[in-house]
């Protein structure tokens, strides 16, 4: 044996793996998230929906949404070259949905997506971290005018959600959005349900008694002009619409 070298020692193979495995195991460990606190308004990696004033007497599905930081901070799309921190601009989150970050598609680098379509989600932007997509679209989106139609809250929302290629999918929109609030989204409590719903209610009550038919049928009217704009917008007019 030279003087100042070791003994070469045999490796396990089956060592070498699960030493790896381990690695890749611990740089990809997400840190635990505090508890869902709605009277903090704290909803760590969730997204979270609040009726729209007026609107949403007409149309009770429709609603404003935002998404929110590891730490529970909402973040949302409130207006052209705004970015609201803390809170919805609309009012208390009434409905909240909240995401598996191992869903999530945080590549180091160009060979090391686990999404599908690696070559989009790197030209789209990816993200090391959920906080990073969002601040990656809040640049973006402080930069934006926006629109009901076509740029709004929903857009900004889809647009994280493509930025983390959430569910391995990269075709997040408004509309897909807004269904996966609605038909997965917890209610807060009663009395945001009362809220949400509680206007809707009255004016469709108080519509029936002083016009009559007419204005439910009305109401049903402004109900799928809406709902079909969206769709339109969102599927066939996709070219247009600036994510």
């Amino acid at each position: 044996m030279f003087p100042g070298r070791f003994p070469m020692m045999d490796v396990n193979p089956r060592y070498v793996v699960e030493r790896d495995n381990a690695l890749q195991r611990i740089q990809h460990d997400l840190w635990p998230l505090d508890e869902i606190d709605p009277k903090k308004e704290k909803f760590p990696c969730c997204l979270v929906w609040t009726p729209l004033p007026v609107v949403s007497w007409l149309a009770p599905f429709v609603g404003h949404v935002g998404i929110c930081r590891e730490d529970g901070t909402v973040v949302d799309f409130s207006g052209s070259n705004m970015i609201t921190v803390g809170n919805l601009s609309y009012g208390a989150v009434a409905r909240y949905y909240q995401l598996d970050r191992r869903q999530c598609c945080f590549p180091p680098n160009l060979a090391g997506h686990t999404c599908k379509q690696g070559y989009q989600h790197a030209e789209f932007g990816t993200a090391v971290s959920w906080d990073d997509a969002l601040h990656s679209s809040t640049l973006s989106f402080e930069h934006r005018n926006f629109n009901p139609f076509t740029c709004n809250d929903h857009s900004f929302v889809a647009d994280c959600l493509n930025r983390l290629s959430y569910g391995g999918s990269m075709n997040w929109n408004m509309v897909n959005v807004g269904v996966l609030v609605l038909s997965k989204g917890q209610w807060v409590n009663g009395s945001s349900i009362l809220r949400s719903f509680m206007p809707f209610i009255v004016m469709v009550c108080f519509g029936h008694l002083m016009v009559g038919w007419q204005f439910l049928i009305g109401i049903l009217s402004f109900f799928l002009l809406v709902a079909g704009w969206y769709i339109l917008a969102t599927y066939c007019f996709n070219n247009l619409i600036e994510y």
